[in-house]
């Protein structure tokens, strides 16, 4: 398996087969972080979409001086807040798990159903608080909390600083405190 440098040269060489292995190798982390800040599933395969089109129109402007993955987040990032910007974010809970994932708060195979309905109820809860968070601090979220980037990492694709990175996150986790305290 070739890596994504090599893969990158031959794009840039005119091998349109090496892009499609460089579509392959990404596709499901541009989906699950595209699903993870656009909170919906059509958004997000939309999203995977114009994300690759953004890269293969603009593969000659990647310089190489950062990885190419934070190099996708800001095209993934920007084609989120782009579809945000275009049309309002659906109110429905949808989990921030896809479905290849399962929950981390179920810790049994065959959780007992008071445990199932905690669980459950706290994920929606949770699902809601995160959806309410103003887009520019869930994308911070999302980025450092789930996706579990550095500060810089966050900064790079954001094109933010690291004090603005953090304190990004610290409103948007002192926000997410506020609607769960109850839990």
């Amino acid at each position: 398996m070739k890596t994504e440098n090599e893969l990158i040269k031959e794009i840039l060489d005119g091998n349109t087969q090496a892009f499609t292995e460089l579509f392959r190798m990404f596709e499901e982390t541009v989906y699950s972080f595209a699903f993870k800040v656009c909170r919906d599933r059509e958004k997000a395969e939309d999203t995977i979409q114009d994300t690759f089109i953004n890269v293969y129109r603009k593969l000659h402007q990647f310089d190489g001086k950062s990885k190419f993955s934070t190099w996708l987040y800001s095209i993934v990032t920007n084609n989120c807040l782009m579809k945000n910007r275009q049309r309002k974010i659906d109110t429905a809970s949808v989990s921030i798990h896809d479905d290849h994932e399962s929950s981390p708060l179920q810790t049994s195979p065959e959780p007992d159903p008071l445990e199932t309905v905690m669980s459950d109820e706290l994920r929606v809860k949770l699902d809601n608080a995160i959806l309410s968070l103003p887009v520019e601090y869930r994308v911070v979220f999302v980025l450092r909390d789930i996706e579990e980037l550095s500060a810089q990492e966050t900064g790079d694709i954001l094109g933010l600083s690291v004090p603005a990175v953090k304190s990004r996150l610290h409103r948007a986790r002192k926000a997410l405190r506020e609607q769960l305290s109850d839990y």
